[in-house]
């Protein structure tokens, strides 16, 4: 059911925007539209208050973000990203959406990247009244590469289908990898043509609960020359990335 809640210390704009998810459209009444697993929400904050479809898990607001950014070393470049987009949250997605948008991802802008996600959704994914939810590993792997490409996927197409028949077959448990040491998901993630460092760190600390992980990218390696301290983030270290990464794109 929608409601409305008081929300302390949450950026929704900047949690939707930031590059960690791909189905959210943001309209001009102010409202967010998205589709999380097999649910469409729309979702609107006005001040601090949060109204719509609230998933407190999925936006990540049982956690205390004072806490977790008391982690974050004292960097000048990284405290004045905080500051100016304080409130952004990591999100907790569903682990082979994630991983198959990050693979969609590569070499990719965050606007094309959600057009491929759409693409594949209209073609694949099951109908939610009008829209569609992600497709399943099960049905991607039904696909032919012919069919990815045309869903805009390039080369990334057979990245695409070999993770997703790895899933389906069950080669590859996701859920699993949740309850894994850090290093061991990564070398799992690892295993997969057309996964490097990148996607693998965006899979472990966007679905898979792993907040130490830190992907890298352009934009990141732009802001890392910012930064005096870039080995040691801390425990919420994927939280302090997000952080980096969206203040280099909206300086």
């Amino acid at each position: 059911m929608p409601s409305r809640i008081n929300v302390t210390d949450f950026n929704l704009t900047a949690t939707l925007e930031c590059g960690q998810a791909f189905r959210w459209r943001h309209d001009a009444d102010g409202w967010f539209t998205g589709v999380v697993a097999k649910r469409v929400l729309r979702l609107r904050q006005t001040g601090n208050a949060l109204e719509g479809d609230v998933d407190r898990h999925y936006l990540a607001l049982d956690v205390s973000l004072r806490k977790i950014v008391a982690t974050f070393p004292p960097d000048p470049a990284l405290r004045d990203a905080v500051e100016r987009h304080w409130g952004l949250r990591v999100l907790r997605q569903e682990p082979w959406e994630t991983l198959a948008s990050f693979i969609a991802s590569s070499t990719k802008q965050i606007v094309q990247i959600r057009q491929i996600v759409e693409l594949l959704a209209k073609r694949f994914g099951e109908p939610i009244g009008a829209a569609r939810a992600f497709p399943s590993a099960e049905a991607i792997a039904r696909t032919t590469l012919a069919d990815l490409r045309a869903c805009k996927l390039g080369f990334r197409a057979a990245y695409l289908h070999a993770a997703a028949r790895r899933v389906a077959d069950g080669q590859l448990d996701l859920a699993a990898l949740r309850t894994m040491e850090y290093e061991r998901a990564r070398e799992e993630l690892l295993k997969l043509h057309g996964v490097g460092e990148k996607i693998a760190n965006c899979v472990l600390l966007f679905s898979c609960g792993h907040n130490e992980a830190f992907p890298v990218d352009v934009w990141m390696k732009r802001a890392l020359q910012r930064v005096k301290r870039r080995t040691d983030f801390g425990p919420y270290a994927g939280w302090a990335q997000q952080y980096l990464f969206h203040a280099e794109r909206h300086p």
